[in-house]
């Protein structure tokens, strides 16, 4: 059912719509041929009862010399007629109730009889009919019969003789073709309502996740219109206050981690005099490295609670040269197109692929970096190393704040474990994502998808 289902709402509403047309045209359909069956019998008995009595009337005004003309005149495939001695049948069955009833209404006091039951002589027994043979006790000549069942009625007249009737059963027509035609055109015209009627429905929810996308790379978006149904108005509504609130936990946050990091340069600067009274060069040294690190930390910390590359306008700049210039400064090599130009913020872009490439240069020993797009809505770039890589458990954990796989922290190895973390906000800030797997050589592959 996964399978059959379509994926989307406006899919399955108008699945669902469809569906319910169809079935209910089709039900009428049915009722309508059943109906039309049922109406077309009815017509088609009354007819032939209102015939009967026509003839039973002629028949009993004209004098018995000139009955034989005028039945022969009156025998029509739809309707043969005898006049004899003998009735066709003398007993009735339940399936003639309604043209017995019609005709026991309009030839008051008269002895009718009638049947659908097969007649006593077989149609293979009937000879073929001849002028010169006699007609039988009943007036019906022998050669008649028809491919299936007949209702035989008898009408006994005033003298005693009985006027007897074979009628062939009445079919009703099929549905012709050209009923159908407006009937699917009707259909054809309410599905096609439907289609824009519930596109229009859904429109707003198309709109709130669009900003709920807007709002995973911007939480300064401006907010979303409140407008359409009450659900969605009310879901529009939710979603504003969401944002607010995010907004201003993130200024809160920001605003607490300014405040400490202004606040820890003033006593790290004052460390950093008192060093410079120590005696002992190597342990000054020592001393003033630690303090430059806790500063390099506060920095980073800072940039990364501020998330600039959120903020930051978007604007047209050409990737190639950006990341031509970046290896050139990280020792890596660059291959790819010369000129490639997308929308975005400088200053986050730049940090995130940097970043990137400071990794590779510290722990894969140098890096290749090559620009590509993967169709016409999005950039590739690959940065990829010779190092000895990240095992597979570790590669999203090494995109949370301060998380190092190096448990030591020494100087040599570097960092503050907020290199990655700080790439991969200003990358989903764009829009895109990094991805990390193996190289090709055994190394480390990051992949960065941004959208043109």
């Amino acid at each position: 059912m996964k399978r059959i289902l379509p994926d989307t709402l406006v899919g399955r509403t108008l699945l669902v719509l469809i569906l319910g047309l169809v079935l209910s045209q089709l039900a009428g359909v049915v009722l309508y041929s059943f109906n039309r069956v049922e109406l077309a019998s009815r017509l088609a008995g009354r007819q032939t009862a209102e015939r009967i009595v026509s003839v039973v009337q002629l028949v009993q005004a004209t004098a018995e010399a000139d009955r034989g003309h005028v039945l022969q005149a009156m025998d029509v495939e739809g309707l043969r007629i005898g006049w004899g001695v003998d009735p066709l049948v003398d007993q009735d069955d339940t399936d003639s109730d309604d043209i017995l009833s019609e005709l026991h209404t309009t030839l008051k006091g008269r002895e009718i009889h009638a049947s659908l039951a097969p007649p006593p002589l077989p149609p293979t027994q009937v000879e073929s009919p001849r002028e010169d043979v006699p007609a039988p006790g009943n007036g019906m000549r022998r050669g008649f019969h028809h491919g299936g069942p007949l209702m035989r009625v008898a009408v006994r007249l005033d003298d005693g003789s009985w006027l007897n009737f074979l009628i062939p059963p009445h079919h009703a027509e099929p549905l012709r073709p050209g009923f159908f035609g407006p009937l699917a055109g009707g259909l054809l015209v309410v599905m096609l309502l439907s289609v824009l009627a519930v596109r229009r429905a859904v429109k707003p929810l198309g709109v709130l996740a669009a900003a709920a996308q807007r709002l995973g790379r911007d939480v300064a978006a401006p907010p979303v219109p409140v407008n359409g149904p009450r659900e969605v108005r009310a879901a529009a509504q939710a979603f504003n206050e969401m944002q607010i609130r995010l907004r201003r936990f993130i200024d809160d946050r920001t605003q607490m981690v300014a405040a400490i990091s202004h606040d820890l340069r003033t006593p790290i600067t004052r460390m950093k005099l008192r060093a410079e009274f120590v005696d002992d060069d190597d342990q000054r040294n020592k001393m003033l490295a630690d303090l430059d690190e806790m500063e390099a930390m506060i920095a980073a910390t800072l940039v990364f609670a501020r998330d600039d590359a959120a903020r930051e306008q978007r604007q047209a700049i050409d990737l190639a040269p950006l990341l031509a210039e970046l290896c050139a400064q990280f020792g890596a090599t660059y291959s790819g197109s010369d000129s490639l130009i997308i929308a975005a913020g400088p200053t986050g872009i730049k940090r995130a692929f940097a970043n990137l490439l400071d990794n590779a240069a510290k722990y894969g020993g140098g890096a290749a970096v090559e620009l590509s797009t993967d169709d016409s809505s999005h950039v590739v770039v690959v940065v990829e190393d010779d190092g000895p890589g990240i095992p597979t458990a570790e590669r999203e954990r090494v995109f949370a704040p301060f998380y190092r796989i190096e448990a030591s922290r020494n100087r040599e190895t570097g960092g503050t474990g907020l290199g990655l973390a700080v790439a991969r906000s200003a990358i989903r800030a764009h829009g895109g994502d990094i991805i990390l797997q193996d190289g090709a050589s055994g190394g480390l592959r990051a992949t960065v998808i941004l959208p043109r």
